[in-house]
């Protein structure tokens, strides 16, 4: 076996999902998936592809008419990147596992600040790199100054960054993400920014992708399982200057060949016909994001409002036990699943995450129950 696994443990998010399975009629608020349905232009396009044959390989790097369309997409956004300079992956999962496949040699270190998603530092650790984490601050917002240090300290190679944030629901603001760009431009480092929560976003966005001076050190990773609610359908995209993207290719055709025909179809399909669709689940998803944001600062949770993404990352340490045992409390008693902040890093600690992508009226209930517990608790003390 690579040995490299024995320094991973399996996803805590899918382990409490797993003992959620379990729990009859439990709420289950650990997995990111929405529950809005594939847009019906979307399921046309890939129906048609079906009968029309278009069920072959396409080119390893992806369908031209989609990496121009996405294109175009980001150019709206601010974001430059050229036709063959995307290529379309089998998800963000696998586009993160290449981007860093083709970066990193054994040994080579890379800054992931934490709390964070854990298939950064997991792929890291089986490619046998070294993560360096550095934490946020008390606000979860991104500590500039501990990534300067680390850089100066230990010479990374890489800097892993997630904007909108899961699982925090974090977003740079505008200063932030000036100081962000700044340390990129005056060090020697590349950054992997994953932004597969771009189209999810309640305040000005702001990627790192946006500054053109340093672009040639950026590899973009995006796709369409939140804009389009296509999380089964596997297709994301990377994109990187000409001189990245053609090594990146080489990771990625020797790994998958190319991305899944006919989800392609359906993706250019939803850029062309289904905008409609990203700003009718950022409305809905605003009214349950500050819907479940007055429930628990309402319940004495220590909150900071998420915007972006659909998570919420309360602080629990006001109840005196850790994030594995408040979540294990939730489940069994008051049957509502969450996912322990340590199952994103040591930083995580002290948290649990919440996902908002069921109904509302299912969060309302969830909402309900926590409350009695609570109440349960406070009469414990």
């Amino acid at each position: 076996m690579n040995r490299n696994l024995e320094k991973i443990a399996i996803s805590g998010i899918r382990r409490i999902h797993e003992k959620a399975i379990k729990v009859p009629e439990a709420i289950n608020m650990t997995i990111g998936e929405p529950d809005f349905n594939v847009p019906i232009e979307i399921k046309e396009a890939m129906i048609r592809s079906i009968e029309e044959n278009k069920t072959r390989y396409t080119s390893n790097i992806g369908l031209e008419e989609l990496r121009k369309e996405i294109s175009l997409f980001l150019k709206n956004k601010n974001i430059y990147f050229d036709t063959d300079e995307i290529c379309i992956t089998v998800g963000g999962s696998e586009g993160i596992f290449a981007a860093l496949e083709t970066l990193l040699e054994k040994g080579d270190s890379v800054i992931v600040p934490t709390p964070n998603y854990p298939a950064y530092s997991n792929t890291i650790k089986i490619l046998g790199g070294e993560v360096l984490t550095t934490p946020l601050k008390e606000d979860l917002s991104l500590d500039i100054k501990a990534i300067e240090d680390t850089i100066k300290s230990k010479k990374p190679k890489l800097l892993v960054v997630s904007y909108p944030n899961n699982p925090t629901g974090k977003v740079l603001d505008k200063n932030t993400w000036q100081k962000l760009c700044e340390v990129v431009e005056q060090n020697d480092i590349m950054v992997i920014s994953d932004e597969m929560y771009s189209s999810i976003c309640f305040e000005e966005y702001y990627s790192i992708a946006q500054k053109k001076d340093i672009l040639d050190k950026i590899i973009l990773i995006g796709g369409f399982s939140k804009m389009f609610s296509m999380t089964g359908l596997r297709t994301g995209f990377v994109c990187a200057k000409r001189n990245i993207i053609k090594e990146f290719v080489k990771v990625h055709q020797n790994a998958v060949s190319c991305a899944p025909s006919i989800a392609q179809w359906g993706a250019l399909e939803g850029l062309k016909k289904c905008k409609y669709h990203i700003a009718y689940i950022n409305e809905e998803l605003l009214k349950r994001r500050d819907y479940i944001c007055e429930r628990l600062i309402g319940l004495g949770f220590n909150v900071i409002k998420p915007s972006g993404a659909f998570y919420i990352f309360p602080d629990i340490k006001k109840f005196k036990m850790s994030s594995e045992d408040f979540c294990d409390k939730m489940l069994y008693e008051a049957k509502v699943a969450a996912v322990p902040g340590t199952a994103f890093g040591l930083g995580g600690e002290g948290y649990i995450r919440m996902s908002y992508c069921c109904s509302l009226s299912v969060i309302e209930e969830a909402m309900d129950r926590i409350e009695a517990l609570i109440y349960k608790i406070s009469n414990q003390k």
